[in-house]
């Protein structure tokens, strides 16, 4: 039995809602699944350097998965990965700025993208964790997200379900289920969300002169040049993974945090559906905007505050809404906001400085950030 890819762009989906059903009406399907799972091969699309941790075997992977869109995982059982990284929105959320956590709380952060999460040596926005084993964990207890009240709490809530025990055992003879084995398992699953092969990829490591049109390639030129995109996201000769992995303040933390710039708000109503409020309006009925300080809550070095992690800008035309709280929704809204300067920080990075494109260079930028999107091998 061979497995293919399981890349969700352009690519039939099983929906993780029926997955779930699947694996809690037939609890042994599972263990009949992994029991003919084979080790597991998946090509590192062209444009993407070499994997730096091997993809763990097929059983461990599928166990991964399982794991990952399991909401029996959670407090209430109504929380899951993903489903603030959702498959078919690129593994992050489209819908809204910042997720929805635990009985509808609203999450103060914007969820990345875990495509390519594979090559990241420092996870979350702050960069507060530092391996995807470690990482899986973080959502896990965080008492806004699936709020397991401890790590003893969920090791005894994962034993507790039937089809989860001879699973383990078959994933990780002698060991079971630990704290370990279930970050192997889902970061193993996790490493597999490869997506590259983009018309840009082509185009510059592939030797297909026609893969981007006239536009996209001045765009590129913008943004190796002019715009000074790719001091922070950076394109190598090789590889390309579109950032330097550092943490800078762009102005926009400490803007929206006070207020600064803030005058009125686009509340969805429904798909496509959106009616304007002031900002008095929202104010009456929210919470005050959380002064999130980023890199510096986890280094407590004042240089740090309302820093954030380069994000990668692979695929970023479906990854939106934008920055570390959702706030722009656009490309044309985050290539306008570089192109202005950015908004006063204390901290704001140098780098971060009137870009003065025009028009038609500011859209060729935006076709160029639009050919970073990957295919399916």
């Amino acid at each position: 039995m061979k497995t293919k890819s399981i890349f969700p762009i352009n690519a039939a989906y099983v929906p993780a809602w029926l997955t779930a059903i699947v694996f809690i009406v037939i609890p042994n399907l599972s263990l009949r699944l992994a029991a003919v799972e084979p080790p597991l091969e998946v090509g590192v699309p062209i444009g993407l350097p070499p994997l730096p941790t091997a993809l763990g075997d097929g059983i461990i992977v599928a166990l991964g998965k399982k794991l990952f869109f399991d909401r029996r995982l959670s407090f209430n059982g109504t929380m899951a990965c993903g489903m603030c990284h959702i498959e078919r929105q690129a593994f992050t959320s489209n819908q809204l700025a910042t997720s929805v956590g635990m009985e509808g709380k609203s999450l103060r952060r914007n969820a990345p993208s875990l495509f390519n999460v594979a090559y990241e040596t420092k996870l979350f926005r702050d960069g507060r964790e530092n391996s995807l084993e470690t990482q899986a964990w973080s959502p896990i207890v965080s008492p806004d997200e699936m709020a397991a009240p401890s790590v003893g709490w969920e090791l005894a809530k994962v034993r507790s379900l039937p089809d989860y025990p001879a699973l383990f055992e078959r994933s990780f003879p002698g060991r079971g289920v630990s704290m370990e084995t279930i970050g192997i398992a889902i970061s193993a699953y996790e490493r597999t969300l490869l997506l590259a092969n983009s018309p840009f990829d082509r185009w510059r490591y592939g030797g297909e002169k026609g893969a981007l049109s006239q536009q996209e390639q001045l765009g590129y030129a913008l943004f190796t040049g002019k715009a000074g995109c790719s001091v922070c996201h950076l394109v190598g000769e090789q590889s390309a993974l579109f950032t330097d992995g550092q943490f800078h303040d762009t102005g926009l933390a400490y803007s929206n945090t006070m207020g600064l710039h803030i005058k009125d708000f686009d509340v969805r109503l429904a798909e496509g559906n959106f009616t304007r409020r002031s900002q008095e309006d929202v104010q009456k009925v929210s919470n005050p905007t959380p002064n999130d300080l980023g890199r510096f809550e986890i280094t407590q070095n004042p240089k740090d505050r309302w820093s954030f992690k380069t994000p990668s800008l692979r695929n970023v035309a479906l990854t939106g809404p934008y920055m570390h709280d959702g706030s722009l929704k656009t490309l044309v809204d985050v290539v306008n906001y570089y192109n202005a300067g950015g908004f006063y920080s204390p901290n704001k990075s140098d780098l971060v400085k009137p870009m003065e494109l025009t028009d038609e260079e500011k859209q060729a930028l935006v076709a160029f950030l639009n050919s970073l999107t990957g295919t399916k091998r």
